[in-house]
């Protein structure tokens, strides 16, 4: 009589650096759907570009991937140690076939964090494990199809959000797209400038760099410019269909120029030419500014569900920007000069993940 065949699922970490690990799991996230938060390309370009390590856990049965949990461990001299699924993503949460492989990579994620000393688990969408607290209310995704032309395009953003964009189409603006090194640059200086107007620290220019180098085909910048300045620009990703405008921003010029309503719709219609479905217009803090900017253009805010899991007896960490303790220190870097917001906080931002 034959031995009966130990079908049990096993877990184990992931070395990213192993080149027939990494092409494992890209092939398991592209023919489950997972997404762009869940490809190693993701983890990777986020470690060379913030040096925040990557790592992550996989089930097995039969030697076949059926669960997955990209991690990045965050540290920093400011806020407490953190693994967080996925880093600086919005989302990259537990992503497995069945609860059972759900159920063992949270454990693994519990186990895992005890003995490296990470008192606190954060996982962004896909299955929440019993037990650890979770949430709703707090952050809204936006998501809609593209329309079959430009016109049809322009005719799909609501009345008072399309006037905007006819206003910045009469305007002379000009509007590129690329990948080069003035792009980068271009791009930086208007994002840095506009999240030093907001009240927050930049992230590091190297990590914008190394996210376009990890997505050498899937990622590129649109900037709009008034008198050969740039005033508007945003780093998108192309994943499953989807255009994922991501990292971008505005000068106080680009708000009389009507230069963001306008370089949305531009990359509206650059991502229907790359043969993108789908605008996925990214997550926002419910009820804030670009949440109703979202909705003014047309699309339907749907709730994003995260969880924690946190040692006992810590903390979670709290980095919301809206929280009561942070508003005197937003207020105080909204006064910064450029240059010193620039050179201090990429190393405030690199533990933000």
């Amino acid at each position: 009589m034959n031995a009966p065949v130990d079908i049990a699922q096993k877990v184990s970490q992931v070395d990213l650096h192993d080149a027939v690990q990494v092409q494992r799991i890209e092939a398991f996230v592209a023919e489950r759907r997972a997404s762009l938060f869940h490809r190693p390309a993701w983890l990777l370009g986020i470690e060379a570009g913030t040096g925040q390590r990557a790592t992550g856990l996989i089930t097995e049965q039969l030697g076949l991937v059926t669960g997955w949990l990209p991690l990045t461990q965050v540290r920093s001299l400011l806020f407490a140690p953190v693994l967080v699924s996925s880093g600086f993503g919005v989302g990259g949460g537990i992503f497995a076939e069945d609860n059972a492989s759900a159920n063992i990579l949270a454990q693994a994620a519990e186990d895992y964090a005890t003995r490296n000393g990470f008192p606190t688990v954060e996982v962004r969408g896909g299955a929440i494990p019993a037990g650890w607290r979770s949430w709703d209310d707090r952050h809204c995704c936006f998501e809609r199809e593209l329309a079959a032309d430009d016109e049809s395009e322009l005719l799909a953003i609501p009345r008072k959000a399309r006037a905007e964009v006819r206003k910045g189409l009469k305007l002379d603006l000009t509007v590129r797209v690329g990948r080069s090194a003035e792009d980068l640059a271009d791009h930086y200086a208007v994002y840095s400038e506009s999240l030093r107007n907001l009240g927050t620290p930049a992230f590091p220019r190297r990590l914008f760099a190394c996210m376009l180098e990890a997505f050498p085909d899937q990622s590129d910048i649109l900037t709009v410019s008034k008198d050969g300045r740039p005033i508007a620009s945003v780093l998108s990703f192309y994943h499953d269909g989807a255009v994922m405008p991501f990292w971008g921003g505005g000068t106080f010029e680009a708000r009389s120029a009507r230069a963001n309503e306008l370089m949305y719709y531009e990359l509206m219609l650059h991502a229907r030419r790359k043969g993108m479905k789908r605008f996925d217009f990214g997550r926002s803090k419910t009820g804030s500014g670009p949440y109703r900017f979202k909705k003014n253009w047309g699309f339907e805010p749907v709730p994003l569900t995260y969880g924690v899991w946190t040692a006992h007896g810590a903390e979670p960490r709290d980095i919301d920007p809206t929280s009561d303790a942070y508003q005197g220190k937003i207020e105080l870097w909204k006064k910064l000069p450029l240059p010193v917001a620039n050179r201090i906080g990429p190393w405030i931002a690199r533990g933000l993940a």
